[in-house]
């Protein structure tokens, strides 16, 4: 059917509509290889939101010197930790988005649809965007997994909705989730899986809980990320009675020369282990799945730092992934941010 409405003229598909609703990760490369890793740098680090500098010097400096340096090594270690499924990081992002839709269906009296959208790499934001798009989607709740709000993250998802969106003539109603880094379930879902995993392998002298790090300038410019790791630590640890010297938060992932975020997760480590400290566990309460932050840099890299400084004991306590419980809480956020559309009707409408 053709409507006028001032001099634009319309052509109007009746479709079913729906929410939708998305959840983003930060990404991965398609293979495992220099190639594929080079690609994905590429696009990660020519996000001004990672790299706030000079956009001429950095795109010399990136392309001159990192992408032709980094890609072999950073593949190899992806290679350490593929599987026969692919990216780990993606295989349970993939796991999260079926369970989610499973979760979430029964509280929606109208259609709801979970689609999964990588930052950098691929399922693309702009590919999950137009497959909601196609469904017939005019309200949009966006979830992003990273319980701690941070410009890098966050924000930039928020800027690859809103590059795609702009090119849309019809906008669906739109919702983000910023943060839960206080988020009860979240917490409770963190001190449980901690819970059960010393019950399993027995309690550490030192916990560590290491996050992604930021260059520190980002946080004197205001980023809020530094404050909300330390406020998600400190409840886990107060919920689990844990006392000051007992546990102690930490920053890993660092790169380039200038200061980052501290106290380092490395330097931690080697200090414990010289201080004669020898049985630790570390968990990574930032992640919502394991990925090679988790996998390489904590299981292998740190631990051998752990272990060849003087430790005996290194543990990794795995993130909450696909578990139930970890479902569970992101429906909750969801229910929580859409509660007035939980019993909006099936009907149907206009497509632009």
């Amino acid at each position: 059917m053709t409507k006028y409405l001032g001099t634009e003229k319309f052509n109007h598909d009746e479709i079913t509509s729906c929410t939708g609703i998305l959840i983003t990760n930060l990404g991965t490369p398609d293979e495992a290889t220099p190639s594929a890793v080079r690609r994905y740098l590429a696009e990660f680090l020519s996000d001004p939101r990672i790299v706030e500098t000079n956009r001429l010097l950095w795109w010399f400096i990136l392309h001159a010197v990192i992408l032709r340096i980094r890609p072999r090594p950073v593949a190899k270690n992806y290679q350490q930790i593929w599987t026969d499924e692919g990216s780990p990081l993606l295989a349970i992002s993939k796991k999260q988005k079926a369970l989610l839709q499973q979760a979430i269906e029964p509280h929606f009296k109208g259609k709801v649809k979970v689609e999964l959208a990588m930052r950098y790499g691929n399922p693309s934001i702009k590919d999950a965007l137009l497959r909601l798009k196609e469904a017939g989607a005019q309200r949009l709740l966006v979830l992003p997994l990273y319980p701690q709000y941070s410009a890098t993250t966050t924000a930039s998802t928020f800027d690859a909705i809103a590059d795609e969106l702009k090119t849309w003539r019809w906008l669906p109603e739109f919702r983000m989730v910023q943060h839960y880094h206080d988020h009860d379930a979240y917490i409770q879902s963190l001190v449980n899986s901690i819970g059960a995993f010393q019950e399993k392998n027995g309690q550490p002298e030192k916990l560590l809980f290491s996050f992604h790090g930021l260059p520190q300038k980002y946080l004197d410019q205001g980023d809020p990320y530094f404050c909300e790791c330390h406020k998600t630590a400190r409840l886990i640890a107060e919920k689990l009675g844990l006392k000051q010297d007992q546990w102690i938060l930490a920053f890993q992932s660092l790169f380039g020369r200038e200061e980052w975020l501290k106290p380092y997760a490395k330097n931690t480590l080697i200090k414990w282990a010289k201080e004669g400290i020898k049985n630790i566990q570390v968990i990574c309460p930032g992640f919502s799945a394991d990925c090679l932050e988790t996998l390489e840099e904590i299981q292998v890299e740190n631990r051998d730092y752990f272990l060849n400084a003087g430790g005996e004991k290194f543990e990794y306590i795995p993130a909450l992934n696909d578990e139930p419980e970890h479902i569970g809480m992101m429906g909750q956020l969801i229910k929580q941010h859409a509660a007035d559309w939980l019993n909006i009707e099936t009907k149907t409408d206009i497509k632009n």
